[in-house]
């Protein structure tokens, strides 16, 4: 089991504290409807310090990230950000990422945790051949993840870097908190507004604390990975190990947005991809919302009106904001429509549902 840099600050602030992906991590605080209302509302931050950091670095810093790299790098220039996967060489996905880019000699790999070692290990087989440098700090750097509507004009308290002016999916190096060289990306999981902030395990207390009383007047609160899951799914986004794996290809999975064909963009199992993408897919992730009393949850099977299989859900929750049951799953393509009537199975018994676009809250 490992500990984040943040564990004792965390349980006296009165965590549940439960495993995950081998780290102790706070599952929540007060509430997960309460801390779920309080980042869609104001504003809240996460310990997400279980992530893992990889820096590629070198004259073939590119080639190597391009390579792994479904989406295409070549879009990437200095200070953005990217969401990408790495596609395996059967069909499915090793892990979905964060690339961002400081120059064309120097990127940063966000995974995640629970696929660090897996990651490291593909990173590395495939780099074999290329040579770039590479260099793993998961265990080096805390990461806290400020989220919310009034996230970004708390934080601007604690740096003279203009941040409300700064693009989605970019980044700075900043004296962020009195701190030097602390990386602060406009990203997120939860559909708000805020920031994500990489700084090293010595400063991460001094940090959190800097954190929580820049965004006291605006009611800031820790958040814990239940509510980071609910806030997740009402936006749609994929949980790794949940909604997509290493048997369910991108472009079942609904990223195709980041599955680029274009010339140059030779990455791992591009021609299968491809052919797939000519001929069509026999499965597609759907978003649902159950109709009748229910609640879906992971491997609930999903029917047809006449109570054939065809799909199995991923996640599924009742959704905090919008007061309803939620879910993903895969479907036979056809039924991933928007419109589409089908059913959950829960206990026994088949509930109406209607396939719907996500996300399902609209900001």
């Amino acid at each position: 089991m490992k500990y984040t840099a943040l564990k004792d600050k965390l349980e006296a602030l009165g965590a549940k504290m439960v495993p995950f992906a081998g780290y102790y991590m706070p599952v929540q605080f007060e509430g997960v409807n309460a801390e779920h209302e309080t980042v869609r509302n104001k504003l809240g931050v996460f310990d997400v310090s279980h992530m893992g950091e990889f820096w590629v670095e070198g004259p073939k810093a590119f080639d190597l990230v391009q390579r792994i790299s479904s989406n295409d790098a070549a879009d990437l220039v200095d200070g953005k950000v990217q969401y990408n996967c790495m596609p395996n060489e059967k069909g499915g996905i090793v892990d979905d990422f964060l690339l961002y880019r400081f120059n064309k000699q120097k990127y940063l790999m966000v995974v995640n945790a629970s696929n660090i070692e897996k990651d490291w290990n593909w990173v590395n087989l495939h780099n074999k051949d290329i040579g770039a440098e590479l260099k793993n700090e998961s265990d080096e750097i805390s990461l806290l993840a400020v989220q919310g509507p009034l996230a970004i004009k708390a934080m601007q308290k604690l740096t003279d870097e203009p941040l409300e002016d700064m693009p989605f999916y970019t980044f700075k190096t900043m004296k962020f908190a009195g701190v030097e060289n602390v990386i602060l990306s406009t990203t997120g999981y939860t559909g708000e507004g805020g920031c994500e902030i990489y700084v090293s395990n010595k400063y991460a207390n001094d940090v959190w604390d800097a954190v929580m009383d820049a965004g006291k007047e605006s009611g800031i609160k820790p958040i814990g990975l239940a509510a980071r899951d609910t806030l997740r799914l009402e936006m749609g986004l994929c949980l790794y190990g949940n909604d997509i794996d290493d048997t369910t290809s991108p472009l079942e999975g609904g990223l195709g947005w980041i599955t680029k064909f274009t010339d140059g963009n030779n990455f791992v199992n591009r021609e299968a991809l491809q052919k797939q993408k000519e001929q069509g897919v026999e499965k597609k992730l759907a978003g649902f919302e159950v109709i009748e009393k229910g609640i879906p949850r992971k491997d609930y099977p999903l029917l047809d009106e006449d109570g054939n299989k065809i799909g199995v859900v991923t996640s599924g929750t009742m959704s905090p904001t919008l007061k309803k049951p939620i879910g993903m799953g895969y479907v036979k393509t056809g039924y991933h429509k928007s419109g589409t009537e089908i059913f959950v199975e829960i206990r026994g018994k088949a509930l109406k549902a209607q396939v719907v676009k996500r996300p399902f809250v609209k900001n």
